[in-house]
């Protein structure tokens, strides 16, 4: 009976957590949307500006400001699992020691920092930024619960899950797991505080010192890699939040050396199509300095009135995925449909691990994030149209 109420309990917060995520990931793109007006016009206006220039330090900053705010929303779509993950070999040792000297200095002097790693850990496949946001967020949170003095711990070791354990816990699958579990000796939580801590916006903190997105990101991050996180509070004897990660099993390595390069622009013919104006705007300013000529449409319907009646000379379509009416993937379908060799690249605030999106991409050139940097964009439409003999530029007519 016992076992059937925790089982009742865990799909009912399964449920409350998978609607806020939706919730969560729905207002991550429009304000990547909102997001990509500010930083693509703001790096337009830099671009015409020398750095010793009138205004060029304040429209540094605004670009900053959008980063960070870009920064806010892949944190919420790491909550609903739409962020896309650079998945590697890692070793959980490795990127707690990478992090000690930042750990350190984060916490105060009266509390005492403990380490205890296993030796031998198998490797996890994982995002090493993703995996450092997590520790940090982790080990911020111990901090504060800690008021004048205690001791935090840091503990790596290699765990099997046995069917025991799963069956419990329904949405982890048995096998070989790495755990990394920080502890504290602080204050600690009541089981009403614990059954809303990974809950987007939720904070126990005061007014100003916490936006109650970091153990949502920690979630969201721990479920994209395949893992499970726990928490263990009780009021007045501390935290413990236990996370594991499965071990890997297939090695595998790339290794890409990333150069900078020039900016390049082209005298080819571009569609783009998004229902935001400001983005629309921004997008034809910026194509046309680099000498695209740029045809602009707000909406899958008109972007497909224009392809069927221009496909002669136009060489690529950015499209937007997500448009009330015809969206992305709809317009990508048809436009294939009327040419299957016509280029598309596809623009939206989630990522391509987003529900249907991986569909989308298989059907396009590429697939760029909102919000993008200039750089980024104008290497991908070039990488698009020099892609391959199959898609030699089309006869003017």
């Amino acid at each position: 009976m016992e076992e059937r109420d925790d089982l009742s309990k865990q799909l009912l917060q399964s449920q409350k957590m998978e609607a806020v995520g939706t919730l969560a990931g729905g207002i991550a793109h429009d304000f990547n949307n909102l997001l990509q007006a500010i930083q693509g016009n703001a790096e337009l206006l830099l671009l015409e500006r020398k750095n010793s220039g009138a205004g060029y330090q304040e429209l540094l900053e605004i670009t900053r400001a959008a980063k960070r705010g870009g920064e806010l929303t892949r944190q919420l779509l790491a909550y609903s699992r739409k962020i896309e993950s650079n998945l590697q070999l890692t070793d959980l040792n490795r990127a707690v020691k990478n992090l000690t000297s930042l750990v350190g200095r984060t916490l105060p002097r009266m509390i005492q920092l403990e380490f205890h790693l296993a030796a031998n850990l198998p490797l996890v496949n994982a995002d090493p930024s993703q995996i450092e946001k997590v520790l940090m967020n982790l080990v911020v949170n111990a901090r504060d619960a800690m008021t004048d003095e205690g001791t935090l711990s840091i503990r790596t070791e290699k765990v099997i899950l046995d069917e025991g354990y799963t069956r419990i816990h329904p949405e982890v699958a048995p096998g070989e797991y790495v755990s990394l579990a920080v502890s504290d000796n602080g204050h600690g939580m009541d089981t009403d505080t614990q059954s809303k801590i990974f809950d987007p916006f939720f904070t126990t903190k005061e007014v100003r010192k916490g936006t109650g997105l970091g153990l949502a990101m920690v979630f969201g991050i721990v479920k994209t890699h395949g893992g499970h996180i726990e928490c263990e509070s009780e009021p007045g004897e501390g935290t413990t939040f236990k996370l594991y990660l499965p071990a890997a099993v297939v090695v595998s390595e790339t290794a890409q050396d990333a150069k900078p390069e020039k900016l390049k622009g082209g005298t080819e013919t571009i569609l783009v199509v998004d229902d935001e104006i400001a983005l629309r705007n921004f997008s034809q300013q910026l194509l046309k300095k680099f000498g695209y000529t740029v045809l602009c449409a707000e909406d899958g319907e008109d972007a497909l009135h224009l392809f069927e009646q221009q496909r002669d000379r136009i060489d690529l379509v950015i499209l937007d995925l997500i448009m009330p009416g015809m969206g992305g993937r709809r317009c990508l379908k048809k436009i294939l449909e009327i040419d299957p060799r016509a280029r598309v690249i596809i623009v939206s605030g989630y990522s391509t691990r987003g529900p249907g999106t991986q569909e989308v991409v298989e059907g396009a050139i590429s697939f760029i994030k909102k919000p993008f940097a200039i750089p980024d964009m104008l290497k991908a439409i070039r990488q698009a149209l020099d892609a391959s003999p199959l898609y030699q530029a089309r006869p003017r007519v």
